[in-house]
This record gives structure tokens, sequence and C-alpha cells, in this order.
């Protein structure tokens, strides 16, 4: 009995120090102890108010609910910068009297990831994703961030994925 709490106890062991090397969020180890989020400006033809200030928040929120970094404002391990460049609502089928039946909210963010300790890991890229709603429906206020939340929270997984999970 004795040699089977010894086997427990080392396999508790080996697996909690395994977790430096791989965790649940899928990271891996990261070379890096703190990152920052630099403001993204709006730079798209069409401006919502706010949404570069929530997209800001929402991508260092993910980065911190998932990794052990420390946000700071200058002179980050990583550096997260870029700006919303599309933002866009589009209908997507008709009626048959010609009226949208199906209008579609796109975002796109460019983003410029930055690692100053792995450099290889440098990238420029675009996250697009978008929200389908009713074409008689004119989002506004609570349900229109509503829309953009959820557009964030995709894109943000993603930026995440591409940078900390290599996914």
């Amino acid at each position: 009995m004795k040699i089977f709490k010894y086997i427990l106890c080392a396999f508790v062991f080996f697996s909690l120090n395994s977790c430096s090397v791989y965790n649940f969020t899928g990271t891996g180890k990261i070379d890096a102890k703190t990152f920052q989020v630099n403001y993204f400006q709006n730079n798209a033809d069409i401006v919502e108010p706010g949404i570069e200030r929530t997209f800001t928040i929402k991508l260092q929120e993910i980065i911190q609910n998932q990794t052990n970094l420390n946000l700071t404002n200058t002179n980050g391990d990583l550096v997260y910068e870029g700006e919303i460049v599309s933002y866009n609502a589009t209908p997507m089928t008709a009626t048959a009297d010609q009226k949208a039946a199906q209008t579609r909210l796109t975002i796109t963010v460019n983003v410029r990831f930055i690692n100053k300790n792995k450099e290889s890991d440098n990238f420029e890229k675009r996250f697009s994703f978008y929200r389908d709603y009713d074409g008689i429906e004119l989002p506004t206020g609570s349900t229109l961030n509503g829309y953009i939340d959820e557009i964030f929270e995709r894109i943000t997984q993603d930026v995440f994925n591409a940078s900390l999970a290599k996914w």
C-alpha cells in the first residue's frame, strides 16, 4: 500500500511540474513576462464610435485571462498593435420585394505582433469575423454593442491563438 502512495505522489508531482511546459489554454511555455497592447486606431471607412477602445480592452483581457503575463504600458516583451481597417454592414439575401432579408456586420482588424525575445514569432495579419442579423433590423445601442462584442470575442481569440497558441 505504501508503494502505491509513493507512485501516486510521484505522478501528481510530475503532472504539476509539467504544467510549465503546457497548460490548458494551449499556449505552452511562453518566453515572456510582460505584454502590452497599444491602442488600436479605427481607420475604417465607416466609423462606429468607441469600438477601438472596446477592441483594445478585449485583447488585453483575453491575454490576462489565459496567461500569467503581466500587462504593461511600455517595453513589453510581447507587443500587440494595429488598427481596425474595416467595419461594414452588407445585405446578404433579399426578399421578393428587393429588401434585405439578412444583413452581415463584418469587422476586420490588422494586427502586428512583436515578440522581442523571439523575432521569428513576429507577424502582421488581418483578422476578421462577422455577425448576421435580420435585414429589417437596424441594430443600435445595447443590441449593436452585443454584436460587436460577439465579433471581437472571436477576433481576439484568433489573435491569441495566432500569437501565443500557434494555431
